[in-house]
């Protein structure tokens, strides 16, 4: 008669499958959207896996076809079976279904660049960019990873964040500044202050040198799941509280009718 395995051994085993699959995502979440190949080395520093780890988990990944290795090179680039899973994401994902004609409508109305995004860790994720046909722009796009802290979209999407999740996430951005901790911190204070007053907040060379961001916090579907929409562009001769005042209007606006166009959506994103 065989044995049955004990209850605990089943728990062990689905907990280390489980830690198995997270860090296999988290190699993954470790490549951005300008598909530029990592080594193992990179991968260690980027996800604090330990070097065996990375190296087995690359080895995993390639051959179930979500990693290629670079031909002559020690490198791994995402393959198709992780860009399959994303563009099926883009195509059935109501929100963004609903979002896109609007943030079009928007980057042409004020010949700018228009993200959506969600929190991607301690960092800010693109999940839909539009850009106004009549303007070149930030060489942004979807699945671009933006700081939080120190960009206009990224403060929105904090400021909407319950203060439970918001402050020590503050406090993470605080500590890896370092001497500019404190300069950091009352700049994102400043933006709440604006977004507060006024429902926008503005950011200059926030992420890139001579670009810019004005953004507004959504709250989407039945379970007010945040979100954040921000316009920018690059542009050297700048007033910066000139353009929010030209674009948080239509940008307000524009977020209005996305928050109410996504009423009734649950999620997930």
């Amino acid at each position: 008669m065989n044995a049955q395995p004990m209850h605990g051994e089943a728990q062990d085993s689905e907990s280390a499958a489980l830690m198995t699959v997270e860090r296999g995502l988290k190699v993954l979440r470790a490549f951005r959207s300008d598909r530029t190949p990592l080594s193992n080395a990179e991968l260690v520093r980027r996800t604090g896996l330990p070097k065996a780890t990375i190296s087995r988990l690359t080895s995993t990944l390639i051959q179930v076809g979500f990693l290629r290795q670079v031909p002559g090179r020690r490198e791994f680039e995402i393959a198709t079976g992780s860009l399959s899973i994303g563009h099926a994401y883009l195509d059935t994902n109501e929100m963004l279904q609903a979002a896109q004609p609007l943030m079009q409508d928007l980057a042409d109305q004020l010949n700018v660049s228009v993200a959506l995004g969600i929190q991607d860790g301690l960092d800010l994720l693109y999940i839909a960019y539009r850009v106004s046909r009549k303007v070149a722009t930030l060489r942004l796009g979807v699945g671009s990873v933006l700081p939080m802290g120190t960009t206009s979209i990224g403060r929105a999407y904090l400021w909407a964040l319950p203060q439970a999740q918001r402050e020590p996430l503050i406090a993470e951005y605080k500590q890896q500044a370092g001497p500019d901790g404190d300069a950091l911190e009352q700049s994102i204070r400043a933006s709440f202050d604006d977004l507060e007053a006024t429902g926008t907040c503005a950011v200059l060379g926030g992420f890139q040198r001579s670009t810019y961001g004005v953004a507004t916090p959504i709250w989407a579907g039945r379970n007010r799941i945040p979100i954040a929409m921000s316009c920018g562009k690059a542009d050297v001769n700048l007033d910066l509280e000139a353009e929010r005042q030209r674009i948080a209007p239509a940008l307000k606006q524009t977020a209005a009718e996305l928050q109410a166009a996504l009423r009734d959506f649950e999620g997930p994103l």
